[in-house]
């Protein structure tokens, strides 16, 4: 039997800490040091032709390797359910997922390839800066032109950011937010939403179709001696903004929404009640 990973065990010690402090919105693990991304570095719209190019050659290569890691049982995407919601829309929308893995994003584009959407609308993923400017090599490849919309540490960047997801949206195209903000490893429950994703959607008058990745220990071992996770991919009725709300209101009415309705899968799925070691409802604004 294989050992298990110490720095594996450490990032779970971690956010088991944090999530007892209440702490949701912070990562755990090490990323690469990110460098500022400045004004006009980003192609937001993707105007350019290189741009469209690139993003082409990129999606070519991401499919080959998700092949690869689908056929070795790295990936292991057990069922996709719901897929009708997603064909049910007629418009852009942003799509919302919980954030456990690198791999959480392969299996959002799975779902979205087996839905009928493919041909009208492409996905875009809102990614972190340092993810942007600092991974290497063949992910820093895919990070830089798989359809991504980075966010910027530089206040004129985030302008042209702001302004490129809602010209997506309005174009008629998804936006995948991981609303948690933050990454946990093969972390089950869903924690705390932040407004930028519904803020987008209100914005931009687009819905939001949730979207809740459940996990349960495959019989196959990992080279980190964990299991890896057959991963079930929930895909839920879009959240409409209410014409007759202000936009704070609005974004706050969705996030419960969408809080409410990933609670729903958890508990539906894992047979448990979804409990925190913590206190959350400040940190959800009901105290």
């Amino acid at each position: 039997m294989k050992e298990k990973s110490r720095e594996r065990i450490e990032v779970i010690e971690a956010y088991e800490e944090l999530e007892r402090q209440g702490i949701f919105d912070q990562d755990v693990e090490e990323d690469p040091e990110g460098r500022m991304i400045l004004p006009g570095t980003v192609d937001y719209k993707q105007w350019s032709w290189t741009t469209r190019i690139k993003s082409k050659l990129a999606f070519a290569a991401a499919r080959k390797y998700m092949k690869k890691i689908m056929a070795a049982g790295i990936l292991r995407i057990k069922d996709v359910k719901g897929i009708e919601n997603m064909n049910a829309l007629n418009s852009g929308a942003v799509l919302t997922c919980n954030h456990f893995s690198a791999m959480d994003s392969f299996a959002t584009q799975v779902a979205y390839e087996k839905s009928n959407q493919t041909k009208k609308r492409k996905l875009f993923r809102v990614i972190k800066e340092g993810n942007y400017t600092s991974f290497p090599g063949f992910y820093g490849r895919l990070m830089r032109n798989c359809n991504t919309l980075p966010l910027s540490s530089n206040m004129a960047t985030m302008k042209e950011f702001l302004d490129g997801v809602h010209y997506q949206l309005e174009k008629g195209n998804f936006v995948l937010v991981y609303p948690e903000q933050s990454l946990w490893w093969n972390y089950r429950k869903p924690k705390p939403l932040k407004n930028g994703a519904f803020t987008f959607a209100v914005k931009a008058n687009v819905p939001v179709l949730p979207i809740f990745i459940c996990l349960e220990d495959s019989d196959v071992i990992g080279d980190d001696g964990f299991p890896i996770q057959d991963l079930t991919v929930f895909v839920d009725k879009p959240i409409y903004p209410d014409p007759n709300k202000e936009t704070m209101e609005n974004v706050r009415t969705m996030a419960e929404a969408n809080y409410q309705c990933w609670k729903r899968i958890y508990e539906d799925f894992y047979k448990i009640p979804l409990t925190y070691t913590c206190d959350t409802k400040k940190e959800r604004g009901q105290a």
